[in-house]
């Protein structure tokens, strides 16, 4: 008994060394953020602990489909089960790579659909009720929180991206915002002339906030430290409520609203994709609402062989 506890041990503590090891990988290697690395070992964890605990290289297709079907079993969404895929997937080719496994028993497992929850975009005149009632507001935090909600609502951008935001993120002269967004990765933006001075306004106002010379964070508290996504938040629903949007305002809707506003005036999805820094279009399109017809007509008007396959079309028939 005790030795059938021991080997048990040995193998939950080997899974684990090996996940630690990978988890490295991602870090060093790859350079992931450390809250891309969080949900990688969130995932693991869970596969060890629903697949039996396991070795890694003994683990079959059969195995990862039986997870799949726990999971779903327990309420999880098909979001989430295809992200715990995805991440075994990626683990495997680790694995391999390293000699530890032969095969990737993830590679052919799909998750199951679930339905797509769009995030709500506010109107242009929603919009102008909260940044409009702002404008006019003098005190220092005032001016930090519209500085804020302005480049939300002006250049698309993410929570953490606005946080990571320093000093030396915006060029005032060429009015543009360097941004680092998921994996990394820089995206130029332009600054509509509200946020700029909603911006130039802040920074005046951001020498009563600093404790520390040495701090370069573009938004800081009261504190003198760069801002939490709590605070923001709870920052952002306030001025919701003071201004008759009610309590439901986040970030990401401001995101949201920055997306559909500008498809619907320009119709340039390309544009939109780069803007809000996303690697695939598919991504962009259920984010803007786009349905696959409209994809299909970017396509064909745009696409060189697109069109001459067309035109082929035409003279055949």
């Amino acid at each position: 008994m005790n030795n059938e506890k021991n080997a048990s041990s040995d193998v939950i503590n080997s899974s684990l060394l090996i996940i630690n090891s990978f988890l490295r990988h991602l870090a060093s290697e790859r350079r992931l953020s450390p809250h891309t690395v969080s949900n990688y070992q969130r995932d693991l964890k869970t596969a060890l602990r629903l697949t039996g605990q396991r070795e890694w290289a003994s683990l079959t297709v059969h195995d990862i489909r039986s997870l799949v079907a726990t999971l779903h079993r327990q309420g999880k969404s098909g979001k989430s089960i295809a992200r715990l895929l995805s991440t075994l997937r990626t683990f495997y080719h680790y694995l391999m790579r390293e000699g530890l496994a032969r095969d990737n028993p993830a590679v052919d497992v799909r998750a199951p659909k679930s339905g797509k929850r769009l995030p709500k975009a506010l109107d242009a005149d929603q919009v102008g009720q909260l940044l409009d009632a702002g404008s006019d507001k003098g005190d220092p935090l005032s001016l930090r929180d519209q500085a804020m909600m302005e480049l939300f609502y002006a250049c698309g951008l993410r929570l953490a991206e606005l946080l990571s935001l320093d000093l030396d993120s915006i060029d005032l002269g060429s009015a543009q915002l360097l941004v680092t967004g998921k994996g990394n990765k820089t995206r130029q933006l332009p600054i509509g002339k509200p946020a700029l001075t909603a911006l130039r306004r802040w920074l005046k106002a951001r020498t009563l906030f600093v404790k520390d010379n040495q701090e370069k964070a573009l938004f800081l508290s009261k504190n003198g430290r760069r801002l939490s996504p709590s605070s923001v938040q709870q920052r952002l629903k306030r001025h919701a409520l003071e201004r008759g949007l009610g309590d439901h305002l986040h970030p990401h809707k401001l995101r949201h609203s920055f997306a559909t506003h500008l498809l619907e005036s320009s119709g340039d999805l390309r544009a939109v994709q780069e803007l809000l820094g996303h690697a695939d279009l598919a991504t962009t399109q259920v984010y803007t609402h786009l349905d696959f017809q409209h994809l299909a007509q970017v396509y064909d008007g745009a696409h060189p062989r697109a069109q001459r396959r067309s035109k082929d079309d035409e003279e055949s028939s």
